[in-house]
């Protein structure tokens, strides 16, 4: 049961409106995570900007790998299962991959360098080691694309705590 009373679009603020139904229109529904962060329109506002602006930087499949990577680090129920979910239906990511995103790995070796660096940097808070960030510049990331994979982790990160401090009911498929 959720902790935090997660409003409907009916209650919510009126200034969260507009962007829930931004998100009705782009993804189908609207995810309980996107209606737990429109008590605050300033929350909802920031995570739509962060998302939008970091939608356009790495590869679709390397932000599906990390953000499930970064949600099993941090033991979000609802995240696995919301990133599992857009991975598999959306991304069109077979369930083996989605599988290995949440342990930090990938079938592409690449992506899986990025997964994880994402889990090494959620576990060690940040504090990773040189041997972390050259493995990530030798998988070929730029440093500008590090920076890039640390501000998308945060990203997952934020809706991690949000989701665990509420108890957010998973409202899509849960994570195998």
């Amino acid at each position: 049961m959720a902790r935090l009373m997660i409003p409907t679009r009916e209650n919510a603020p009126d200034d969260s409106k507009p962007m829930l139904d931004m998100v009705r229109q782009t993804m189908g529904f609207v995810p309980r995570v996107v209606m737990l962060l429109s008590m605050s329109p300033a929350v909802l506002k920031a995570f739509l900007g962060t998302q939008s602006a970091l939608s356009a930087t790495l590869d679709v499949k390397t932000r599906h790998a990390v953000a499930l990577a970064v949600s099993q680090a941090n033991d979000c129920s609802y995240c696995k299962a919301l990133h599992s979910f857009v991975s598999t239906s959306v991304g069109k990511n077979d369930p083996e991959e989605a599988a290995l995103n949440l342990q930090g790995s990938s079938f592409n070796p690449k992506t899986a360098v990025a997964a994880n660096f994402a889990k090494r940097l959620t576990e060690m808070r940040g504090k990773v080691k040189d041997d972390d960030l050259d493995a990530v510049r030798k998988a070929g990331f730029s440093e500008a694309q590090i920076v890039e994979i640390v501000a998308f982790s945060s990203q997952v990160l934020m809706t991690n705590f949000m989701n665990n401090v509420a108890c957010t009911e998973i409202d899509v498929p849960a994570a195998a």
